[in-house]
């Protein structure tokens, strides 16, 4: 199995940027801000013939007695838990605080191997300047700048070294992802419960769940296995409408939000059912398809609503998601797992769907039967003639029709077709995209 570390600290002393640069990559949010992670956020990184599993974590305040900070810290005493090797990561130009002293007391407890690194050293010399962080009691101290790239191999080395690992490669660790796995993204408004329904499914409180909108900052993923099937939950940062959006992090999160969408195989709307369907839950769906994402609906919260309330919301969902028809709706409550049962069939009918086959012959024989039933309009003296279909790509499916004269057929014409294509295959939960290609006229140029 891979190593596991752990990097810990008091907010802003550069955890997350380590992360990336430890991971090869920009999955967790970076910026000057402290307290901007606040779950634990897992990556993947490898050096030399060693791969590991980093886990970043939120601002450590091992006191935190209450509020939003006392749930980071449960959240970062979980991932030490689960490390191998744990990365204190102090502000080498910031110099020690009192909360470094509390997390070094807390860490001295643990049976557990602990590196203690100095971020931020870029031009230092590890001597006076870093001799202070030696009271933490915690050993050597290793300078490094992940802003810079300074010293990461060391740390890795020093890091890896008491796991004592074997040299050869690890065969099965060294395994692409499976395209076995659905990965889900949940998406919604801030405080609609997105974070209680993965904890709800994963049995355990793996995320923050608080109740105070926008407790989730990044795009967090769980790996998640249910009958037999794999799934990688991506717990989205909630988005809010541009007006609304006034710290800079929020739009970094938007961003995140809107990539995991993008990446995901299939995307569960949250809704709030005690607010009803907003203009901005409308602008969620539409980007959703706009991203040719499956995607299924579940109403949250709804044993918290009365029948008139429900009637609205159900109104509704006719009118401001009108474009959405082809997703299947959920009424649920994540926190009294009501409902739950349904809504992971239609995710895997939804995923099913967004990655069909249709054959050729099938396209073609019901687009002929379609034009038999119900023949385009003619435009002008310009008659569409469609010939014949093929499939084009999939998650979303994509039809191409070929033919003459095809710019002039009518959106309606082609919502008709789409119909006929939907019943066929059972297409639920996905977008269709029909795209039409003309026939050049060999005879254009000549007078």
């Amino acid at each position: 199995m891979k190593p596991v570390i752990a990097l810990v600290g008091r907010p802003n002393v550069g955890k997350s940027t380590l992360f990336n640069r430890l991971t090869k990559s920009r999955d967790a949010i970076v910026a000057d801000y402290a307290g901007l992670t606040r779950d634990r956020h897992y990556g993947h990184g490898s050096q030399g013939k060693h791969q590991y599993i980093v886990i970043d974590t939120g601002g450590f305040e091992p006191d935190a007695s209450s509020g939003i900070y006392k749930e980071m810290a449960k959240q970062t005493r979980q991932a030490v838990a689960e490390a191998d090797v744990v990365v204190f990561v102090v502000d080498a130009r910031g110099g020690l605080s009192a909360q470094d002293h509390d997390i070094a007391k807390y860490l001295r407890k643990l049976s557990k191997p602990c590196l203690l690194v100095a971020n931020k050293a870029e031009g230092m010399t590890q001597g006076v300047q870093l001799g202070e962080f030696f009271e933490l009691g915690l050993g050597e101290v290793v300078p490094i700048s992940a802003a810079h790239g300074q010293g990461i191999r060391t740390l890795v080395e020093m890091a890896l070294a008491p796991l004592h690992l074997p040299d050869e490669d690890d065969d099965a660790d060294g395994k692409d992802e499976d395209p076995g796995v659905i990965k889900l993204a949940v998406a919604g408004r801030p405080n609609v419960g997105k974070s209680t329904l993965i904890n709800t499914w994963l049995g355990e409180e793996r995320l923050v769940a608080f109740d105070m909108p926008g407790t989730t900052r990044d795009a967090i993923s769980v790996p998640f296995e249910r009958n037999g099937q794999r799934f990688e939950l991506v717990d989205t940062a909630g988005l809010r409408r541009k007006g609304k959006v006034f710290e800079a992090i929020e739009k970094f999160s938007v961003v995140k939000t809107l990539q995991a969408i993008e990446s995901a195989s299939v995307a569960l709307l949250l809704i709030d059912a005690t607010q009803g369907v907003t203009d901005q839950d409308a602008h969620i769906a539409g980007y959703i398809l706009e991203s040719g994402r499956a995607v299924v609906i579940a109403v949250n919260k709804w044993d918290a609503v009365d029948e008139y309330q429900r009637e609205l919301v159900k109104r509704s969902l006719e009118t401001r998601m009108g474009f959405l028809k082809f997703a299947t709706v959920h009424f649920i409550s994540a926190q009294k797992r009501q409902g739950l049962g349904p809504l992971w069939d239609s995710i895997a009918q939804a995923h099913r769907s967004a990655n069909c086959k249709m054959p050729t012959p099938v396209l073609t024989r019901l687009l002929l039967e379609a034009v038999q039933f119900q023949t385009p309009k003619k435009t002008g003296m310009y008659r569409p003639k469609l010939r014949y279909a093929h499939q084009g790509g999939m998650n979303p499916p994509i039809i191409v029709i070929h033919g003459n004269s095809l710019e002039h057929v009518t959106e309606a014409y082609k919502r008709f077709l789409e119909g006929r294509f939907r019943k066929e295959f059972n297409l639920v939960g996905t977008p269709l995209r029909i795209q039409m290609k003309s026939a050049s006229n060999p005879y254009a140029d000549e007078e």
